[in-house]
């Protein structure tokens, strides 16, 4: 607000009604750039639209979207499991990144992992089942063998 008001009566209620800011004539233009940019600083560290931060990853036709568990491949919707789900959003997250068995199922299932446990490999294979993915030629979820898992970028 930029008003030639300066009881404090007016600033007060100026910010009541919903002023962000408040500001009497006369006023020195650099206090106003100040304050405008830190309004913006503001903005945008609460509407972050960072894309690291979304709920929603969209690349080569697959969509994934955090908030609803929706997932499609070139527009098809996929049926996965929350557990497939929890997986996939993993290594879109971490694209470009290899992700290994260890991590993959401590961060998912929240225990820890046993060596001869093949619980991952088994979802990692429902999963490019469920894309169509060609056995031996995966396009999506590669496997890094004796490393893990990961998505290119």
């Amino acid at each position: 607000m930029l008003t030639a008001r300066v009881e404090d009566i007016d600033k007060i209620t100026g910010l009541t009604i919903g002023a962000d800011d408040y500001i009497t004539k006369p006023f020195n233009p650099l206090e106003m750039v100040a304050r405008v940019k830190a309004q913006l600083r503001r903005y945008t560290k609460y509407n972050d639209n960072n894309p690291d931060n979304e709920d929603v990853i969209e690349f080569s036709g697959l969509i994934i979207n955090k908030d609803t568990h929706e997932c499609s491949l070139y527009g098809k919707k996929l049926s996965l499991t929350p557990i497939e789900f929890s997986i996939l959003w993993l290594l879109c997250e971490n694209r470009g990144r290899v992700i290994n068995t260890e991590e993959l199922f401590e961060k998912v299932w929240g225990e820890k992992f046993f060596e001869s446990n093949n619980t991952v490999m088994v979802h990692i294979r429902r999963i490019r089942e469920k894309m169509n993915e060609p056995q031996g030629k995966p396009r999506f979820i590669k496997t890094v063998w004796g490393v893990g898992y990961k998505i290119e970028k």
